[in-house]
């Protein structure tokens, strides 16, 4: 199982546990956990979302909204707030029990600030799901439904190294790392699964990182802010790039901060990198497709918040939701059984496909 809360975790061992746990993540596992008695038709669903940091957690909102609404289900829907997220999470958490709600689906602000709430909810009788983001640090959570976060970051280390390949057949290339907020928990499992792909290739000499700067916490970004990672790639120009050494590539997490890297280079005079992404934000899309950043993850949220839709209406009626993976997920107390879905790796060689079925997306593609 891969211990995603373990303070040093070396990329090869953690790869090596991975593929044993994917090998079979294409089918069900099995069902987790007991069957329980099933409750009301028309019980209250609490869904407790993160502050609306990319377009993603502003559609699951929606989603979840009306789902919930079609399914027959009452909904209490919130946001944490941008600042004093943390606390507003915990005190929505703490209401909706007391409102009553039968299952509460948590997207977690901060993944190791919530076992108080989630012991509370289960002690009221609540089923909890963790939603995108593993909860850490409790035996509380019942289920975990996410995309396969380590896939994603193998895609975008992939995705890097074949857009520089493209540009620049034969090495050595020299990159920058990006990582995502170290409140997410899944930040540091983006960053692994990419380093899966680059720690070979860099301890070789093919890849050089500038800076040195190599390990999750030397690359992270608080919060997922845009300006940060702007104020990091303006730093790390200056300082690395500003004497006719060339920035092939640069690992990004995530869309967002795609974009802010895209500016800072612009902004520096500087040749694009090849720049990766994830959530297939819209202006990251058109950026693809305009030739700029050079990839994104498709992680198609109606299918997320359907699944967790489908596994409350299982719930509901008694019967014990099914997951396809009950080895991976292990929360630094227990390994929460987990249904995953497989992302997809979009650029703009394959863009018109991987959002032909996408209203929203799908014409910026043509």
């Amino acid at each position: 199982m891969r211990n995603i809360f373990a303070k040093a975790i070396t990329v090869t061992a953690t790869a090596a546990l991975v593929l044993g746990a994917t090998g079979c993540s294409s089918e069900r596992d099995g069902e987790a956990g007991g069957a329980g008695k099933g409750f009301a038709a028309d019980s209250l669903i609490g869904v407790a979302l993160p502050s609306k940091t990319s377009e993603n957690w502003v559609l699951a909102g929606d989603l979840f909204t009306n789902g919930l609404k079609d399914a027959g289900f009452k909904s209490d829907v919130q946001y944490a707030g941008a600042t004093t997220t943390v606390a507003d999470q915990q005190g929505q958490i703490s209401a909706m029990i007391t409102k009553g709600a039968k299952v509460i689906v948590i997207g977690a602000a901060d993944a190791a600030q919530l076992s108080t709430q989630v012991k509370q909810a289960k002690e009221a009788g609540a089923i909890v799901i963790a939603y995108d983001r593993l909860i850490t640090n409790t035996k509380d959570v019942d289920y975990y439904v996410a995309f396969d976060n380590f896939k994603v970051g193998q895609l975008q280390g992939q995705a890097l190294l074949d857009g520089m390949k493209a540009k620049k057949p034969k090495g050595p290339w020299n990159v920058e790392l990006f990582s995502g907020s170290p409140d997410d928990n899944n930040s540091a499992v983006f960053f692994n699964g990419a380093m899966d792909v680059l720690k070979p290739l860099i301890d070789k000499g093919d890849i050089v990182v500038g800076s040195g700067q190599s390990n999750v916490k030397q690359t992270a970004i608080q919060g997922w802010k845009a300006e940060i990672a702007q104020q990091r790639m303006d730093g790390l120009l200056t300082a690395t790039y500003s004497h006719g050494k060339t920035l092939d590539g640069v690992l990004s997490p995530n869309d967002t901060l795609a974009r802010a890297i895209l500016t800072s280079v612009k902004g520096a005079g500087k040749p694009l990198p090849v720049v990766t992404g994830q959530d297939s934000e819209v202006e990251s899309v058109k950026s693809i497709v305009a030739g700029e950043q050079y990839s994104t993850i498709n992680k198609d949220t109606r299918k997320l918040v359907a699944e967790v839709i489908k596994m409350v209406k299982t719930l509901q009626a008694g019967k014990t939701a099914q997951v396809n993976d009950s080895k991976t997920y292990d929360n630094g107390v227990k390994v929460v059984p987990a249904y995953l879905l497989p992302p997809v790796i979009v650029t703009k060689a394959n863009a018109a496909e991987a959002y032909a079925n996408d209203p929203k997306l799908a014409p910026l593609t043509k």
